[in-house]
């Protein structure tokens, strides 16, 4: 595909899926919402904005999160560590945190 086609096509998919996601979130709101906790119904501008807030506040709709330090398909920090470790390291670790937790 060319940029010229790419560049108008990923524009109208972009606010394609998002009035599409607008009008989901509206159908799902309004038949479940209102008559289990007594809110009011929600129109298609304000589905839309919710969707938008929604994904500012909490990221989401897919991809790969880099914020926890595990980039791309390395292996997690935590893991490594836990490979390099010792059985009686293990047992150990596992110990102390069994006891952590039962506070």
């Amino acid at each position: 595909m060319n940029t010229k086609k790419r560049f108008l096509l990923i524009p109208l998919a972009i606010i394609g899926f998002s009035l599409l996601g607008g009008f989901v979130v509206m159908l799902l709101w309004n038949a479940i919402l209102p008559s289990l906790v007594g809110v009011g119904i929600l129109t298609f501008p304000k589905a839309v904005g919710l969707l938008m807030l929604c994904k500012i506040l909490f990221g989401g709709f897919g991809g790969h999160s880099k914020r926890f330090g595990n980039k791309g398909f390395e292996t997690p920090i935590w893991k490594q560590k836990m490979m390099n470790m010792s059985e009686e390291e293990r047992e150990k670790f596992r110990s102390e945190w069994k006891e952590r937790c039962k506070r």
